[in-house]
């Protein structure tokens, strides 16, 4: 199941006073209130291969497999036996099509699974059925998207939702699986949805929110499937593995099986293995970024979360991240605290060589640099931070981080460069953030955050 993150991406209006703001935000948007250019995609996704030890990657193999995001342990593991099938239903927008035929054709060559996709109208097993966002979260408030076993639409979800027929913990081979999705969100939205609810119907189950390279993950930074991914998913489908496997049957045969698939790992130590994830930890973090709750318990509960990670010991991405929360909560409240949260969260980040994460981080501070008119110094957090960006395929980050960077370069004079970059982020705007409306909003927020410009005549006297 993928969560819905109910903080938003940036508060412009955060950084800046109010008053005049509001009529500057309108002058400097009208100025760029033209015809939006073409959408851009992503056509060529950069894979790195896993960069821990084959040890860690079994334990994590074992840990994501034999239990549930909920913590029910699965006692066997499940898997399709033979070609799989898989068939799109419902309302779909055209960029789905284009999204799965690029993630099939990973999951074939990367992963070694064969999985084709055929008409809507034939048997398939794998089902994705594409809904309205409000019928979706009808049932299920805080999920995204997800995905149920052996039912193959979403009437039948309906009927047998509170029945034992969608208990994973019963299967012993996958044979029907159907995903749901929404169809009425932006091109990154579907495609996010996509890769990490197709990963979980064919392989675990579960979420860990100690990988910092997976989207078996709850903190949703990773929005397309990784080599880790990829690599778990061939372990899944290698022919040692069986359904039926126990979890300690499972570790016998994994060492053998990830030395095959992934020599490299034999060859790196092992890190010294981490306390586990409480559930208390957990509870305070899905508080923190839920949709119940005032501004002031969601502050609470990400504050929470950063004492316990810090009680345990946890110097890792999860502490980060518990800081990269309470920073996003904080910046309505309390600029200051929201800038130590997000120093100390990319500082972690970066000692963790977790580059799509410190490029969060580094869009957060970048917002705090423009409006306080640094230009330079937001150039340098932005230009650090694309590269990272663009291999992760996150459009909405980097349409926002470009967005920034076209206002530091008119801060610094630059004019022709910042319109070339304006105009880029809008086509990556238009995959991440979906309808024209959702574009221009965030181009304004972001005009809103750069302090005012003397005019150009002005400049020289």
């Amino acid at each position: 199941m993928r969560f819905l993150l109910f903080i938003p991406l940036l508060v412009a209006t955060a950084c800046s006073s109010g008053g005049p703001q509001n009529d500057r935000t309108e002058r400097r948007a009208s100025s760029h209130a033209t015809a939006l250019p073409p959408m851009k995609r992503f056509t060529n996704t950069r894979v790195s291969p896993p960069t821990r030890s084959n040890t860690e990657i079994a334990r994590d193999f074992l840990d994501l497999s034999f239990r549930m995001e909920s913590g029910r342990i699965l006692p066997v593991m499940t898997r399709f036996e033979g070609p799989i099938t898989l068939r799109v239903t419902g309302n779909a927008p055209a960029s789905l099509g284009q999204d799965l035929t690029l993630l099939l054709g990973r999951l074939n060559r990367e992963a070694g699974i064969p999985i084709r996709q055929v008409a809507p109208t034939q048997p398939a097993n794998i089902t994705i059925d594409v809904i309205p966002r409000a019928q979706l979260q009808r049932f299920v408030p805080q999920a995204a998207c997800f995905v149920v076993p052996r039912l193959s639409s979403w009437a039948q979800y309906r009927k047998q939702r509170l029945t034992g027929v969608t208990s994973w913990s019963t299967l012993t081979e996958r044979k029907q699986i159907a995903i749901f999705l929404p169809g009425d969100v932006s091109p990154q939205e579907v495609r996010d949805c996509l890769h990490e609810e197709l990963a979980q119907a064919l392989g675990p189950l579960n979420d860990l929110y100690r990988l910092p390279d997976s989207v078996f993950n709850d903190d949703n930074f990773q929005t397309v499937l990784t080599g880790f991914d990829m690599l778990i998913l061939r372990a899944y489908y290698a022919p040692e593995m069986h359904n039926g496997m126990t979890r300690s049957q499972a570790a016998i045969t994994l060492p053998r099986v990830l030395a095959r698939l992934n020599p490299r790992g034999q060859r790196i130590s092992s890190a010294p293995i981490t306390g586990p994830t409480s559930r208390a930890w957990i509870d305070q973090i899905e508080s923190a970024l839920g949709p119940k709750g005032t501004p002031a318990s969601r502050r609470k509960a990400a504050t929470n979360a950063v004492t316990i990670a810090r009680n345990s010991g946890w110097n890792d991405t999860r502490l980060a991240f518990s800081l990269y929360a309470l920073g996003r909560l904080s910046i309505s409240n309390k600029n200051e605290n929201a800038l130590n949260a997000f120093l100390n969260s990319g500082a972690i980040y970066r000692s963790k060589e977790t580059r799509i994460q410190a490029a969060h981080v580094a869009m957060q501070l970048a917002a705090f640099s423009l409006a306080a008119g640094d230009g330079e110094g937001t150039l340098k957090l932005v230009n650090a931070s694309l590269p990272a960006v663009t291999n992760s395929e996150n459009a909405i980050l980097l349409a926002t981080l470009m967005m920034i960077k076209a206002e530091a370069l008119e801060l610094i004079g630059r004019s022709s460069e910042a319109h070339a970059v304006r105009r880029e982020s809008l086509g990556w705007a238009r995959y991440g953030f979906g309808s024209d409306k959702a574009v221009r909003n965030r181009l304004a927020e972001i005009s809103a955050l750069a302090p005012l410009r003397a005019p150009d005549s002005m400049r020289n006297l």
